[in-house]
């Protein structure tokens, strides 16, 4: 019923629209007034605001795939599983860098760890957008600056770093 073009360009906002959608029922509920319905209402628009903005930023990690390979997030480990590249994993305790560095005109994350191992990444894999979640699991990620490395077109960009 929908062009198959449509839904393509409009999947990437599907999270950001339900969070919308959930932040005008908050304002609904609001509107209801009283001492019931006003704070449940606040509290639902607070939630949807959060959401939206997590889910804003998220957005940009859903790249189309366009790149071999596949990503696996499982039990605190990165899996980057290729048949034609180098793969590998990595916990995530021991990151110790990631990195959005652009090799060939892709972007690639480069994951280092403490014994400075490393694993290249890149952006259009299969599964890659589930790296936000995981990155953003590590103490003092900041979700907007990767957000942001990705709308650059930098070279090479320092994303997060461990502080020891």
């Amino acid at each position: 019923m929908i062009r198959p073009e449509l839904v393509a360009r409009f999947k990437p906002w599907r999270e950001v629209a339900a969070a919308a959608l959930t932040g005008a029922f908050g304002i609904w509920v609001f509107a209801r007034g009283g001492l019931l319905f006003q704070p449940l209402g606040a509290a639902i628009l607070a939630l949807a605001l959060l959401w939206g903005l997590g889910a804003w930023r998220r957005r940009r990690f859903a790249a189309p795939i366009g790149a071999p390979g596949l990503v696996e997030v499982e039990e605190g480990a990165l899996r980057y599983l290729d048949a034609r590249a180098l793969g590998g994993e990595i916990a995530l305790r021991d990151l110790s860098q990631i990195r959005l560095i652009r090799l060939d005109g892709r972007a690639h994350w480069r994951l280092k760890t403490q014994g400075g191992e490393a694993l290249l990444i890149p952006v259009e894999a299969a599964g890659a957008a589930a790296l936000a979640d995981a990155f953003a699991a590590l103490p003092g990620f900041d979700l907007g600056a990767a957000s942001a490395a990705l709308a650059a077109n930098d070279a090479f960009r320092i994303v997060w770093q461990r502080k020891d």
